[in-house]
């Protein structure tokens, strides 16, 4: 049975994004992937513009026609719908975690982007069960 989780560091928080690093732990809690993380600027958990707290949620597997098979965060406090999905750009998040393989500046604006995000999210959804939990930490 497979029963890996996440663990997620934020590294870098600037007033334009928040940057971290997301793990795939064994059950043993040794690291078996590894990817980078963008995300909107802490901004007191407001929807659509805010990272979300730190903490500790339920993640499961979900499917739409937007992103296809993503993850879906759980029990969010004031916060519904935060996915782990595909994006490259802050600017495509209203509060979900992008997740890539890299970080470069892409667009030529000056901020780190994540690349490679479709094949990072197919990699990463590989490794893990329908249901897990994610630790975020700042």
């Amino acid at each position: 049975m497979n029963r890996n989780s996440l663990s997620m560091i934020r590294d870098v928080q600037s007033p334009n994004q928040t940057k971290g690093r997301l793990f795939v732990l064994d059950e043993n809690g040794a690291i078996v992937f590894f990817c980078f993380t963008l995300e909107l600027p802490w901004k007191e958990n407001q929807n659509f513009i805010s990272c979300i707290p730190s903490g500790r949620y339920k993640v499961k597997k979900r499917y739409s026609k937007k992103y296809g098979w993503h993850l879906h965060i759980l029990g969010v406090p004031g916060r519904t719908w935060i996915l782990i999905h595909e994006a490259n750009f802050v600017r495509e998040l209203l509060g979900c975690i992008a997740i890539g393989k890299n970080r470069a500046d892409i667009d030529g604006d000056g901020l780190k982007d994540v690349t490679e995000s479709v094949k990072t999210k197919q990699a990463l959804l590989e490794l893990l069960p329908d249901e897990t939990e994610i630790v975020i930490r700042s």
